[in-house]
């Protein structure tokens, strides 16, 4: 398959979120050989077109590198493809490859290939062209049996803690927590995938301990991996076989005054879902506890709150704000994405009908995640759009894997899609 090829090229150039100027160059010089005007605007999206387009096709290029990525090492497993020790980037790579395979078959088409998706939808929020065509087809989805026409508001929530040091004379220890499973905040937070933060701070006040320093999580969209800290107690009594220890020495060491609030704050927060839609059976609310960051000065743990409304989205975030509040943080707020609210109109039922062609299980479904596509409908007016793609499982983890007979329907139905807008 022509586009797995082109995957294989993607993979080994280094794009992760920030860091993706290679494939960046890489991109435009495949457009430009395939005939397209090609634009880079100052959020390093890249936008082209050939031709007359009717339609546009849109995917991101940057990737969640978690493990050894970005140095990926494919696998194939008969009909699974994954990367040994590291996230796949198929999410959204294989997106990616799939426009790459369009543009050298079809003349009249538009593309984006956007900019840092992963890190809070940065390239599509700073997109400020206007589409030539009024139909979008994303291709970041995850599921083969949807055409989602719907997606999560989100929006990343700081708490923020002056820190003040005192001495305490008593037994040190180092800990770790990783090598957990982790894995997309939305798509899979009803999963209950564990948490290395929660574990770690559940692990510190089952053991009366002070903090000397506590740090970990990945992304703001992903489930926490890892976790490490410096802890002092006078013994371990409650053990975790998640949580490894290693006894440093006795000593009078520098630990946070506020520990017992960080500790307090994170052990009663709510990881995961809040709220569930039985009837459209998706996740409505949700948070995640993603990334504990400790400097010299002050501590910062941000969340990612995700809602189908919102209204929604407002709830979670006063209920978390108070609570940090509580525990003597300071609340911010960032990296905002609205709700896409599902309107069903010709594109998306053309789409779907291309799409029951290749799989008559394909249905109207939204997704508890952010999409650009809600991102360019609210700035465009008119534009209609969906997001398809093929079985993408556990993304941003060291289990992500593509499922390579999915990829294979879902290519042919972009290209059916492509095919039909030609006239």
């Amino acid at each position: 398959m022509q586009i797995l090829d082109k995957f294989k090229q993607i993979c080994a150039i280094p794009h992760c979120s920030f860091n993706a100027l290679k494939l960046r160059d890489y991109l435009v010089e495949f457009a430009k050989s395939c005939g397209y005007s090609v634009e880079i605007d100052e959020f390093d999206n890249i936008y082209a077109f050939k031709g007359k387009p009717k339609i546009c096709l849109q995917s991101h290029y940057d990737m969640v590198c978690v493990g050894d990525a970005p140095d990926i090492k494919l696998i194939f497993d008969g009909d699974i493809l994954r990367a040994k020790n590291s996230s796949l980037g198929a999410d959204n790579g294989i997106g990616v490859a799939m426009m790459m395979e369009m543009m050298s078959k079809f003349d009249n088409l538009e593309i984006l290939f956007s900019a840092n998706e992963e890190v809070g939808l940065i390239g599509a929020n700073g997109f400020k062209k206007e589409f030539k065509s009024s139909r979008l087809l994303n291709l970041d989805s995850e599921d083969e049996d949807g055409v989602f026409i719907g997606c999560a508001a989100g929006e990343l929530i700081r708490a923020k803690i002056s820190k003040e040091m005192v001495a305490i004379k008593s037994n040190l220890y180092e800990l770790n927590v990783s090598g957990l499973p982790g894995g997309h905040s939305g798509i899979e937070i009803i999963k209950d995938i564990p948490n290395s933060i929660k574990i770690m701070a559940e692990f510190i006040a089952k053991n009366g301990g002070k903090i000397v320093s506590f740090s970990g999580g990945e992304r703001s969209n992903s489930i926490p991996v890892n976790a490490k800290a410096l802890m002092v107690c006078d013994n371990i009594s409650y053990n975790d076989d998640r949580v490894s220890v290693k006894y440093l020495r006795n000593c009078e060491c520098e630990v946070i005054k506020q520990s017992q609030n960080i500790l307090d704050f994170i052990n009663s927060f709510s990881q995961g879902v809040r709220s569930y839609d039985e009837s459209l059976r998706i996740v409505r609310d949700s948070i995640n506890l993603s990334i504990i960051n400790d400097s010299k000065d002050s501590l910062e743990i941000d969340f990612f709150a995700r809602s189908m409304s919102e209204d929604g989205l407002e709830r979670v975030k006063f209920e978390t704000s108070n609570l940090a509040r509580l525990a003597g943080f300071d609340v911010s707020f960032f990296e905002r994405s609205g709700a896409w609210t599902p309107d069903i109109g010709e594109f998306a039922n053309l789409v779907l009908n291309f799409m029951q062609k290749h799989n008559p299980n394909a249905r109207f479904q939204a997704v508890h995640a952010g999409l650009e596509c809600g991102v360019f409908v609210a700035k465009q007016r008119g534009l209609q759009a969906a997001s398809i793609g093929p079985n993408i499982h556990s993304p941003h983890s060291i289990n992500e894997n593509l499922e390579l007979k999915s990829l294979d329907k879902i290519s042919k139905v972009v290209s059916d899609i492509v095919a039909y807008y030609q006239d």
